[in-house]
This record gives structure tokens, sequence and C-alpha cells, in this order.
């Protein structure tokens, strides 16, 4: 039998995990929840210091990895985010929220004040700020893995990447790719559905187009993405008008940098469709 005190020599000398969440729906941790028989392998490499969604246990810092989810809409999350950094040897964002504002963002595009006004019956309780940011908009981050949620596998692949001190081997290329991979006849092509797939990072398995939906791009703008002959082709071949693509371009990833600025050049051109 192991001497105990050998035990406790063995876990300090693991590299230690954090999981952090700031605004969001908790779907990206639960991703790595549902790594189930995984989990329990990477538990073996890895000390889980702080994940307050498996467990109250919570070892200080500094930590080796660092996985964020959720965006920073409050003062305190500012504050938070910077001392989490601090901490932390690694720091990658997860999710759509981390990398790119998420869902929440969209309230950048319009008055946060009259949101406040109308959801809550006192106001004047609600700390928040005027936009919603991704992780990368107020400390260094080490790598960015989209989603929403994310996929678990490819976060499996990030950490093993950071615990072995090589680069992450996450897909750049777009759900056309998984579509193909299916056998997926092409929503776009057969049946005329605007779908984001030809501009959309890979991960969800062609998961919409699957059951015959158009993209959705909850996974972000894949690597070098060309988005305006996509819109182009919304609006000329099929139809679409500029508030349906402004809305699908700014979905669960308004704040990506290819979304953002495709976003803007169709919000202020009056010449586009209508």
């Amino acid at each position: 039998m192991v001497p105990h005190s050998q035990l406790i020599e063995a876990e300090e000398d693991k590299p230690k995990l954090a999981v952090w969440k700031f605004t969001s729906c908790d779907g990206c941790q639960l991703s790595l929840l549902d790594c189930e028989d995984e989990l329990l392998l990477l538990a073996r490499e890895v000390e889980i210091a702080y994940f307050m969604e498996a467990s109250s246990k919570v070892e200080e810092g500094p930590y080796d990895i660092s996985l964020v989810e959720g965006s920073i809409t409050t003062p305190n999350d500012v504050e938070r985010i910077q001392e989490v950094r601090r901490q932390s040897r690694f720091l990658v964002s997860i999710g759509a929220c981390a990398t790119a504002g998420g869902i929440q963002s969209l309230r950048n595009f319009a008055d946060v004040s009259e949101f406040i006004s109308v959801v809550y019956a006192e106001p004047d309780y609600i700390e928040t700020l005027k936009d919603s940011t991704p992780i990368s908009a107020h400390v260094p981050v080490d790598f960015e893995l989209q989603g929403c949620p994310i996929n678990k596998l490819q976060l499996l692949e990030v950490i093993s990447a950071f615990l072995n001190q090589r680069a992450p081997q996450v897909s750049a290329h777009s759900v056309c790719i998984e579509c193909k991979l299916k056998g997926n006849v092409c929503v776009w092509v057969a049946h005329g559905t605007p779908c984001m797939g030809p501009v959309t990072h890979a991960g969800c398995g062609a998961l919409c187009p699957s059951y015959n939906r158009g993209c959705y791009a909850c996974y972000g703008p894949k690597e070098n993405p060309n988005n305006e002959s996509l819109c182009h082709w919304w609006a000329e071949k099929l139809g679409a008008d500029k508030a349906t693509i402004i809305e699908n371009v700014r979905n669960y990833n308004a704040l990506a940098d290819h979304f953002k600025k495709i976003g803007e050049e169709w919000g202020k051109d009056k010449k586009r469709t209508s």
C-alpha cells in the first residue's frame, strides 16, 4: 500500500486546473463534466483545484491552467478576471461568451439602460457595464476555444496540449467540411436555405445542417472567412434582406472580429438590400 504522505506529495506535483465562470449560462463548464470517462483520466493528470460547478473544494493558486467561461459585464467582473490572470500560468477562454461576447453582447448595439428598466422592478440595484465584452478585451489570453457550447473533445485536446507544452491541434476549417464528411446534402444548394456554414468554424459536427436547417454560426468565424461573399449571395441569390443578414452575423458571436466587421459594414451601408 502506498503511504498516505506519498499520495499527498503526488497530488501536489500535479498541475493545477481552475475553471472560472463569468456572465454565461454554464453550458461550456457542463461540456467538461460531460467528458465522463475522459474526466476521470484527466483527474489523474491534473489537480482540479477550483471548479465550483463540480465541487465546493477550493485550492489556492497560482494555477497552471485556467479555463474561463463567460463575458465581462460588470465592474466586479473586470476586477475578477484581472486577478484570475495574475494567478494563472495559462489562461484559456472557452465558449462564445468568453471569446466573442456571447448572446449578451447584442446589448452593445442597443441601449442597455432601457433593457434594465423593462426587465427589473428596481433598476437602481443593477450595476452593469454599458457593453458586454470577451475576456481578451481585458487580459491576455493564451488560447480561445470557440463554440456555444464548446466541443468537449476539442477542450480535452487544448488541455492536453498545454500539459505537454505543444500547440493545440484544433481544426480551423468550416462547417461545410463537416457536412461533406457526414455525407449531408447541402441545404443551401439543394433547398435554397440560408446557411452560415461556409464561414463558421467546425466543431459542432454540422448539427443543424444534418437536420436540414441552416447553420447558425454557434462556433464563430472560421479561419479567414469570406463574409462579404456570403452576405452577397444571401442577398442576391437567396433574397435575404439586410436585417436578416445582420441578425445572423451578430448571433452568438457578435463581437468576433470577422463577424463584427461585416455586421458594421452592412449596418452602415444604405445601398444594401433593405
